[in-house]
């Protein structure tokens, strides 16, 4: 199976000079890359504590990129994930990191970011406990699947839906591109519901869909217009979750924890959750280090076929639907 060379994601991230070393080793210096970090050391966030948004292509053979719209770093050029952080507070649970690298074209270090996997506060100190290399490349994956929530309805062959903590690889599933399917692959995680991992809540009725329907922010859901009541020129549009929300039919749930489960066919389609329709993962270069490597050996067996989001309607950017009628103006498009 092939991956489409267009991967994008935008991250919230720090500049490393924002976030420094207040006591130990390296007091007064900024965040680095691996090897010049030392443990026990307490680093502290200075202001504003806004994360910017650092958006990252990725390319079909693993290689990373700064992309368009990204606030952070100057646009196309190269990055690279140098390590995992785990970084404990004064009070509250640990907090889980990512520090990446811009390089120049002469592969000097450009750029340091720091990509946290839950909010960071500019009153608290923050102690390094672990930094490592081996897992870094699987957070950032979990971080860019598209993933349902325990108890999410899926709709089968037979009509019938069920919970998708049930399904299992055999499964099939009802698909709107392409009919019936037969379920590769369900992974499942669990991660604090906060930050980048919080998960959105689409009420019952907020887009037709049957009941409340809590998926993870970058999941794309599926609209089909009747009237092009945005003025894209495409009927079937393609809405990522955290887009949609307006603090009232559609939410961030944040708190505590939740349990994400992914549903992999041996290409990308669109499933039936809740009653309406919502993309299955993305398999790409960068999602796939959160597959085990008997399910990507299997897959790469099967014939080649391009994993392709657009195939399935316009992919609708945040500027579009910056606008608080905007989820009901898509429901009522979608029934006249």
């Amino acid at each position: 199976m092939t991956a489409v060379d267009h991967a994008i994601q935008s991250i919230p991230a720090y500049p490393a000079e924002q976030f420094r070393v207040e006591i130990g080793a390296n007091m007064g210096d900024p965040l680095g890359v691996l090897d010049e970090l030392m443990l026990d050391d307490i680093y502290q966030l200075s202001p504003p504590d806004i994360p910017q948004r650092l958006t990252i292509h990725t390319g079909s053979e693993g290689s990373f990129s700064i992309a368009q719209d990204s606030e952070l770093g100057e646009v196309g050029a190269a990055l690279h994930l140098d390590c995992s952080l785990t970084l404990m507070p004064h009070s509250g649970d640990n907090v889980e990191a990512l520090v990446m690298v811009e390089v120049d074209a002469d592969e000097m270090i450009a750029g340091i970011y720091l990509l946290p996997m839950a909010p960071l506060n500019i009153q608290q100190s923050y102690t390094l406990v672990r930094a490592e290399r081996d897992n870094a490349r699987r957070k950032l994956a979990q971080m860019a699947c598209v993933s349902f929530t325990r108890g999410t309805r899926i709709t089968l062959a037979t009509g019938a839906q069920k919970p998708i903590e049930e399904l299992q690889a055999g499964d099939r599933i009802l698909t709107r591109d392409d009919g019936v399917q037969e379920l590769r692959w369900i992974g499942q995680s669990t991660a604090r519901a906060v930050g980048r991992m919080a998960p959105v809540l689409i009420r019952a009725g907020a887009l037709n869909n049957a009941n409340d329907l809590l998926v993870s922010p970058d999941h794309r859901l599926m609209v089909y217009q009747r009237q092009d009541a945005l003025g894209t020129g495409c009927p079937e549009l393609l809405l990522r979750a955290r887009d949609l929300v307006n603090g009232d039919t559609v939410m961030v749930q944040d708190g505590g924890f939740v349990d994400y489960f992914h549903l992999l066919f041996d290409r990308h389609h669109i499933v039936y959750a809740e009653g309406i329709a919502a993309e299955s993962l993305f398999l790409d270069a960068l999602t796939q280090p959160a597959l085990p490597d008997e399910i990507l050996t299997r897959i790469s067996e099967q014939p080649e076929e391009m994993q392709r989001r657009d195939a399935h309607g316009l992919e609708v950017q945040k500027a579009l639907l910056d606008r608080p009628d905007a989820v009901d103006l898509l429901k009522r498009s979608s029934l006249r």
